[in-house]
């Protein structure tokens, strides 16, 4: 069914704890409508380009539960001290007051693609001509033996930037003297393949200089992982002796973490740790399997020129979410995706020339102060998926100069990028 300003408000009545004013302002009529779920680097972007480059032209509805956006990226220095927690949230008021965007802060727990309706927890029904889901990750059950996310503030897996980041900052600060940080690191492919290994940057950082007899373990199911060479040698040089990186060929298969004894158990071995950040197998966001568009493995496949849903012509995939190819997933991508899709999405709904798609992405790193590395690459989009054109790494042996400018880039990159989804 249409929503009108009646029927919002009733259902804002039921979640009042969700929203914020102003929550929702009055929809157009007859204008096409795009309803964006999820308001993150893929969702905030992409609802931003479409009320933006439309210039009124359609009614753009952003679904989001949370009042404040805290970006997974930039986290884990949080977690090393580098940055507040204040300065890795986000609000929407601008994208409301300045885009004419309908906020509305909810969950989206179910989606008709016949009748083409989003259901909301509050009880509210959005219809649309195109939908965007951009839901991030969820995690698979199961994946780790012992570990669900009824454990996550005792293990706490802090891939979801927010509570979780700052629980985990506090498992690290309180460790008692020459104690052991435990990391289970994801398999492939998870958000932000870097991420895991900066994070044992940020959190050797913070011992060096709080506990410097504390120890760090990895263990991890790959034989290998995102910028490895740079960060091994990181921290060989900034973190020596502090952290171990345990593949399972070397350690054995991971049998189960038990939370309440705060012990791991690798190839018949039992470690007992003072934190275990538990990081388990992931997939996409609950409401792309609601939709019933993702694959067996949990993503959701979708046309690399459009990022249309393979399922459903009338939805699309964003970031974290999406099967698409070569890129990573991460804000970057995320955001870079958004783009596409709104440019896409504007032509079906206005008639507005539809250009052809581009992509990149770069994922930048800290492994100490001033010591920033990235990596990155250009895409485009193939018939079978987006394809990877060209790429560039940071190089060990590196001066410290360009470190520091590098990490100085990746600051620059963080505030334009919020500004981007954001307004």
């Amino acid at each position: 069914m249409s929503l009108s300003r009646r029927s919002i408000l009733k259902g804002a009545a039921a979640t009042a704890a969700l929203t914020t004013a102003p929550m929702i302002m009055g929809a157009g009529h007859g204008k096409p409508k795009v309803v964006v779920v999820g308001g993150g680097a893929g969702g905030a972007t992409a609802a931003r380009y479409l009320a933006k480059d439309s210039k009124g032209a359609l009614d753009v509805t952003l679904i989001e539960p949370s009042r404040t956006y805290y970006s997974c990226f930039f986290s884990n220095l949080y977690l090393g001290g580098f940055r507040s927690l204040a300065s890795l949230g986000h609000t929407y008021g601008t994208l409301a007051s300045e885009y004419g965007i309908n906020v509305v802060h909810d969950w989206a727990i179910g989606v008709d693609r016949d009748k083409k309706t989003v259901t909301l927890a509050g009880g509210a029904s959005l219809a649309y001509d195109r939908l965007v889901l951009s839901p991030g990750i969820d995690f698979v059950d199961g994946s780790v033996p012992g570990w669900d996310v009824t454990q996550q503030n005792h293990m706490p897996h802090a891939y979801k930037a927010g509570s979780q980041t700052e629980l985990l900052k506090a498992q690290v600060e309180t460790m008692r003297p020459g104690g052991v940080f435990a990391m289970v690191a994801p398999p492939n492919p998870y958000r932000c393949p870097p991420g895991p290994y900066e994070r044992v940057s940020m959190v050797a950082h913070m011992l060096k200089q709080k506990n410097p007899s504390a120890k760090i373990l990895i263990f991890d199911p790959k034989k290998k992982f995102s910028k490895q060479g740079l960060f091994q040698a990181g921290w060989e040089n900034s973190y020596p002796g502090m952290i171990d990186w345990l593949d399972a060929e070397f350690t054995g298969a991971l049998e189960e973490v038990r939370p309440g004894s705060m012990e791991v158990v690798v190839g018949g071995e039992v470690t007992k740790a003072d934190v275990v950040n538990v990081i388990p197998a992931m997939k996409a966001g609950r409401i792309a399997e609601l939709a019933a568009i993702t694959n067996d493995k949990g993503w959701a496949p979708v046309v690399p020129a459009t990022l249309q849903s393979r399922e459903d012509e009338n939805i699309h995939v964003l970031g974290d979410a999406a099967h698409q190819g070569d890129m990573p997933k991460s804000g970057f991508s995320a955001n870079s995706q958004a783009k596409v899709a709104a440019n896409a999405i504007r032509g079906a709904l206005t008639g507005s020339k539809v250009f052809p798609a581009k992509f990149s992405n770069t994922c930048w790193s800290l492994i100490g102060t001033n010591n920033g590395v990235k990596v990155g690459a250009a895409y485009e989009a193939t018939p079978e998926k987006i394809a990877k054109t060209s790429g560039f790494i940071s190089q060990n042996g590196e001066d410290a100069a360009l470190r520091k400018q590098t990490y100085e880039e990746s600051i620059g990159w963080y505030d334009g990028i919020s500004k981007d989804m954001f307004g």
